[in-house]
């Protein structure tokens, strides 16, 4: 008998930092909207950064949300596949983080855990600058077309998804009450 596939859909972001946020605020939404197999883990992975490796050690799927400058209009969306997304720290780095994402593949690929289908749902940024700031207009209308392709790219691996029948409600989430998308910008 095959090992099961499993399958981690990741958020990676600064939500203190405006747009910065998006990927954890698209990994939020996604949480909140979509039910998954017993063998898909949704994660926020905020700015850990290298530790995020150690999530990546059993998984041969990966999909990512997250915050690129690919030097676009504002809100853009653009999915990279597989070997499109750059793993190497020579790479250009796409990643806003501190430790780039490419970090964590090639630390991935090292260990011999670098996921056998990858997808990188990036979207454009407007503002970097704002702290504490909401996601900006065009970033927060880029959530809704960034999960419709993740489930139509979950949907080519054959991973099926269902809509929750009621989904979450806004004010909880993977961060927490005080850090959900709702709750936080109602505090701004």
């Amino acid at each position: 008998m095959a090992a099961a596939h499993r399958t981690l859909i990741l958020g990676i972001g600064n939500i203190l930092w405006a747009d910065e946020g998006f990927g954890v605020r698209a990994v939020e939404a996604f949480h909140q909207r979509y039910e998954m197999p017993a063998d898909v883990t949704v994660l926020d992975g905020g700015t850990q950064g290298l530790y995020l490796v150690n999530f990546l050690q059993d998984v041969d799927t990966l999909l990512v949300f997250d915050a690129i400058d690919y030097g676009l209009q504002p809100g853009t969306l653009k999915i990279v596949r597989d070997d499109e997304v750059p793993k190497f720290t020579g790479a250009k780095k796409m990643s806003l983080h501190q430790t780039g994402f490419q970090e964590v593949l090639s630390a991935a690929d090292l260990l011999g855990a670098y996921p056998r289908r990858l997808a990188l749902v990036g979207c454009q940024p407007q503002d970097l600058e704002d702290w504490g700031g909401p996601l900006t207009p065009p970033v927060a209308a880029a959530i809704d077309p960034a999960l419709a392709a993740a489930v139509v790219l979950l949907a080519d691996w054959g991973i099926a998804v269902s809509p929750r029948r009621q989904p979450l409600s806004q004010d909880t989430g993977l961060l927490g009450l005080e850090l959900a998308h709702a709750a936080y910008e109602r505090r701004l």
